[in-house]
């Protein structure tokens, strides 16, 4: 077990990207004996779910996990049975009883429900939500008044608002329409400029990326003022008034942080120049997991579709079929996208998940772009 806090439970909602991912992946049990439940907040049904994925999976067990199975029911049934909170919409229930681990966390997105008992949280569910909500800043605004938002798990935080009073800055007594003009002009940049300055408050290497939103010209005037490392981080403009809700701004943001599958595209075609020109790249399960082992890949790739047939050994890793590893001897288990995962974590690779890429189904649904 690593150092993570045994037990985390926030009062309120966490967005998903607050989840310490990485250090989930390193909480492991030297028996099977992990409980991950995903939830929805229609409790009823999602009760009756649950109930029937824990009776099925208290058949399968061995007698020698039936205790810590029980104890681990004890332990999560406190966390299934309390109602929802305002604005939650999913629920996450990582347990395990042997080893005093209990962490719940109440999310504001859309959770498929889910039962699995391994030795380790089955956190890939997770890993697709981080990647369907990653954090962007989304700044609203026109001449006078401006609002940055940072977006999280689909919740508006708002980091900064400013406003300036243009008809009342300046008296325009006894001043000509074209100096009037200018002076506005002016405060307008200056206002501008105030904006830019207080997008310091996002970190930019944290968030996905910033749509620029609102009506007339000023959006447009202040994306020509941002710095270069900001303004390859624009996702989009937006056209809005100023008086649209938090609620439909996130939404019509959503659409387009939601539509930049760039990154993912730019890798998968990686992979493919990769194989086809002789860049140190891998795919199949067999040779991606032993690169994985050895440390070498940089960028796992997943197509949406992919599912894992063959077999791990728990001791050495090696991949492929039968009870007993043809190498060290050890025991062999199901191989699962989760184990992989955790692989390529423990290395610091960077796991892309593709959707509808031909050239990477057609190699088996996985591939790897290696270090070397």
């Amino acid at each position: 077990m690593n150092s993570l806090s045994n037990r985390v439970a926030p009062e309120g909602l966490t967005p998903v990207t607050d989840i310490d991912l990485h250090a989930l992946t390193e909480v492991k049990t030297e028996m099977d004996a992990f409980l991950s439940v995903y939830l929805t907040t229609n409790i009823k049904d999602a009760r009756t779910f649950v109930d029937g994925r824990l009776k099925a999976i208290g058949k399968a067990l061995p007698e020698n996990l039936k205790n810590a199975f029980a104890q681990t029911l004890d332990l999560i049934e406190p966390a299934i049975a309390s109602a929802a909170i305002k604005g939650e919409r999913g629920r996450m229930i990582l347990a395990s009883a042997p080893s005093d681990f209990l962490h719940v966390y109440r999310v504001g997105v859309e959770l498929e429900p889910l039962v699995v008992w391994d030795s380790s949280p089955f956190l890939l569910p997770l890993v697709r939500l981080r990647k369907d909500y990653e954090d962007y800043g989304l700044l609203l605004i026109d001449s006078q008044e401006f609002r940055l938002f940072l977006v999280r798990s689909q919740v508006a935080v708002e980091k900064e608002k400013q406003s300036i009073d243009l008809m009342n800055k300046h008296k325009k007594g006894g001043w000509s329409q074209m100096r009037f003009n200018r002076l506005r002009r002016g405060a307008i940049k200056s206002f501008l400029a105030q904006a830019v300055e207080d997008l310091k408050s996002l970190d930019i290497q944290e968030i996905k990326g910033l749509v620029v939103a609102g009506p007339g010209e000023a959006k447009g005037q202040l994306v020509e003022l941002l710095p270069a490392s900001w303004k390859s981080k624009v996702l989009g403009v937006l056209d809005v008034s100023m008086q649209t809700s938090s609620s439909d701004l996130v939404k019509l943001g959503n659409e387009v942080a939601g539509s930049e599958r760039s990154r993912e595209k730019e890798l998968a075609e990686k992979l493919r120049e990769a194989v086809l020109k002789g860049r140190p790249a891998a795919y199949g399960v067999a040779e991606v997991g032993e690169a994985l082992l050895q440390g070498r890949v940089n960028v796992l790739l997943l197509h949406n579709s992919f599912t894992l047939p063959q077999m791990i050994c728990k001791v050495c890793h090696f991949h492929g079929e039968g009870e007993s590893c043809p190498t060290c001897g050890g025991q062999m288990q199901s191989l699962s996208l989760e184990e992989l995962y955790q692989q390529a974590e423990s290395t610091g690779a960077e796991v892309a998940l593709i959707e509808d890429d031909a050239f990477l189904e057609s190699i088996g649904g996985i591939g790897a772009i290696l270090r070397y």
